[in-house]
């Protein structure tokens, strides 16, 4: 039973309380037993460690609770903002715990789990995020969960979230797709009296909007993680249009949503220089 034992630990990530492990069918002597051997640890008393756990989960595991916020996302492959200490959740009535380089949440996030579970929903793993990180990066980290579809915008939209935080990044990032962000920017400049052609095709290639007759916008649905090679073809094709005698404002999907009044107010300046306009005839 200690091969069944140590595989249902690496199974689950490498972190599993004994409580659980006995719900799987496993008796105190099977445990016993394989830590003697030393093919796994005990912490705790009542969490047993395999010898393949990450340290961030040897952490949470120490101190009975679980990774949450950036430190969950990451491991889920989402965009995070660049390492950091351990992000851990513990129950609020937890005392006394180390923590020494780590970050400890006591919020309840929306989604009920047994404080013995080692793995946070991704609903959780949001909530946290709303409230721990800056608006644009709690924003990246939440659209990334929606382009990997670890989590559907309309399901968002629905929870209740008691974090205006969250509600309000559910409300943002679960309402617009890369195509949506763009309809999301007609409205705003519509609102502010400004006329916006989408998907004009210049110099063989679509741009997002043309304003009047030379100022483009493009618009970035994700530009926290672009790869090299798509900055590059971003940066070529803006420099294409700026020799043909077209002014680029290129916004990504934060500024968008995040501060939508500075972005109108960049529109109106240019406006302002007539860089909207066309050649003057000769």
């Amino acid at each position: 039973m200690s091969d069944a034992l140590v595989e249902f630990l690496r199974r689950r990530g490498g972190a599993v309380h004994t409580r659980a492990v006995r719900a799987a069918g496993f008796t105190p002597h099977t445990m016993v037993s394989a830590v003697r051997e030393g093919r796994i640890e005990r912490i705790r008393r009542s969490w047993l460690i395999h010898v393949e756990c990450t340290p961030h989960r040897r952490a949470a595991a120490a101190r009975g609770g679980r990774l949450t916020c950036v430190s969950a996302a990451a491991e889920r492959g989402l965009w995070v903002p660049a390492p950091a200490d351990p992000h851990i959740w513990v129950p609020s009535t937890a005392s006394r715990l180390d923590a020494t380089d780590v970050r400890l949440h006591r919020a309840v996030g929306p989604v009920p789990l047994a404080r013995i579970e080692p793995d946070e929903h991704i609903v959780n793993v949001l909530y946290h995020v709303a409230s721990c990180l800056p608006p644009a990066d709690a924003l990246a980290v939440w659209e990334s969960a929606l382009r990997q579809r670890l989590v559907d915008g309309e399901v968002l939209r629905r929870v209740i979230w008691r974090s205006p935080r969250a509600a309000e990044m559910a409300r943002v990032a679960g309402a617009l797709s890369d195509s949506g962000l763009e309809s999301h920017f007609r409205a705003l400049l519509s609102a502010a009296g400004i006329s916006m052609r989408q998907q004009v095709r210049i110099d063989g290639h679509h741009v997002d909007g043309l304003i009047g007759e030379r100022l483009v916008v493009q618009l970035d649905g994700f530009a926290f993680h672009s790869a090299p090679a798509d900055r590059r073809r971003d940066l070529e094709q803006d420099a294409r249009l700026v020799l043909r005698g077209y002014t680029v404002l290129r916004f990504d999907y934060a500024q968008v949503m995040l501060e939508p009044a500075t972005v109108v107010d960049r529109v109106r300046t240019a406006m302002a220089q007539g860089l909207h306009l066309g050649p003057s005839p000769r």
